[in-house]
């Protein structure tokens, strides 16, 4: 485990733009899609994958900086994130990483075009990192490397699979579905998106104060108020509340751990994360010897975007050993 030293005094936080690259839409089971695109198209392929309640422009300070050292940089926004749909159709009445794993997998055949590009580098940040860890344990041919920074959930216990039988699994599935359905959503994410509160809710995902970050705000509350992000919200709530056990943490890091050709992973993880504590990391870590952690002193859960210089110096360390990048760092 390799720990950096992080003066976040000296990290420029703000040069970043939420408006890099070049947005596009895509659609996926007839659901729009945002994405941003930066970089030379013959590059090798990075797809940042962003965290719960934030979009493709959370990854303001880093893409810029990776499609300048020879990387194709692409930033989707999750069904029912950022300027994606949040208005469901169909049969489709949950979210979960494994839609989300679903939803990115396409975009690699897609958009990515890993046959003609070559295998995709994954970047995550939390709910992001738990999608990429989901899609390397179904198709791991299309992964290099995953980067997750950091990994949610507790993956970081031995699992018991649960036993229960059918008829009590499905009055625990329906109580989730009814209380999601009776709670006040709609009103709730209006009084955080539109007070102080909001600042509040984001001050726990970081270390530095964030009172002042403007378009970081903005990148949270335009989402929250469109028409449709209560019940994209409910949505997600309901799915990840009802998952199957092989869609859990524990249940994706033991697939992965028994691949043929597993694809390496690097975890970064904030020393003062208070969402996810560092000593869960490293119980982690010493479950999973395989698995490659650094962690950042001064950082806090959205450490790519509290203290970015640092971050993207480790992301392209790590590529340029890997030799992944098309030129020296």
């Amino acid at each position: 485990m390799d720990e950096i030293q992080s003066d976040i005094k000296t990290e420029s936080h703000f040069k970043g733009t939420p408006d890099w690259g070049e947005s596009k839409n895509w659609l996926y089971k007839e659901l729009r899609v945002h994405f941003k695109v930066i970089g030379n198209p013959s590059d090798p392929p990075i797809v940042l994958i962003h965290g719960f309640g934030v979009s493709s422009e959370h990854w303001r300070n880093n893409a810029e900086v990776f499609a300048n050292k020879g990387f194709r940089v692409y930033g989707i926004d999750l069904i029912g994130f950022g300027r994606s749909e949040q208005n469901l159709q169909g049969a489709i009445n949950s979210l979960d990483n494994q839609f989300w794993a679903n939803q990115v997998t396409s975009f690699l055949d897609e958009i990515v075009d890993i046959k003609k590009n070559g295998k995709v580098i994954l970047i995550g940040n939390s709910l992001g990192a738990l999608t990429a860890i989901t899609i390397l344990s179904q198709r791991p041919e299309l992964i290099k490397t995953v980067i997750a920074a950091p990994l949610p959930e507790p993956v970081f216990i031995n699992p018991i699979k649960p036993s229960f039988p059918i008829w009590l699994k499905k009055i625990k599935n329906f109580i989730i579905k009814l209380f999601f359905h009776l709670f006040p959503l709609k009103p709730l994410i209006n009084l955080i998106s539109r007070t102080k509160l909001i600042t509040f809710a984001l001050q726990s995902a970081y270390c530095r104060s964030i009172t002042n970050d403007n378009e970081l705000k903005r990148i949270v509350t335009v989402p929250a108020r469109r028409t449709n992000a209560s019940k994209a919200l409910r949505s997600m709530c309901i799915g990840m509340s009802n998952r199957t056990y092989s869609a859990l943490g524990p249940s994706i890091i033991a697939k992965i751990q028994n691949l043929q050709n597993r694809p390496p992973i690097l975890l970064i993880w904030g020393k003062k994360d208070k969402l996810i504590p560092i000593f869960l990391a490293k119980k982690l870590i010493k479950l999973h010897p395989w698995l490659k952690l650094t962690v950042i002193n001064d950082a806090g859960h959205c450490l790519h975007d509290e203290v970015p210089r640092h971050f993207n110096q480790i992301v392209l360390k790590w590529l340029e050993n890997l030799k992944f990048s098309k030129q020296p760092i």
